[in-house]
């Protein structure tokens, strides 16, 4: 099976956030974008749905699967 590519962190910094700041526009703890950056989770369609119009990208822009 594929593994998940995380590009949040990439975006995140791009757009000048933090992992708190990142976090409170998102709804949730910073503790679960660190966890999300380093992929020991996996958020929900809805999270990354959120996190994709904070960072004004697309879901495929901050998560793909490898071959």
């Amino acid at each position: 099976m594929a593994g998940l590519v995380v590009h949040l962190a990439t975006h995140r910094k791009a757009a000048g956030l933090t992992q708190a700041e990142l976090a409170s526009a998102a709804g949730v703890s910073r503790k679960t974008i660190n966890t999300i950056e380093n992929r020991v989770f996996v958020p929900s369609t809805v999270l990354a749905l959120t996190l994709a119009r904070v960072l004004g990208c697309s879901v495929h822009d901050l998560f793909t699967l490898e071959d």
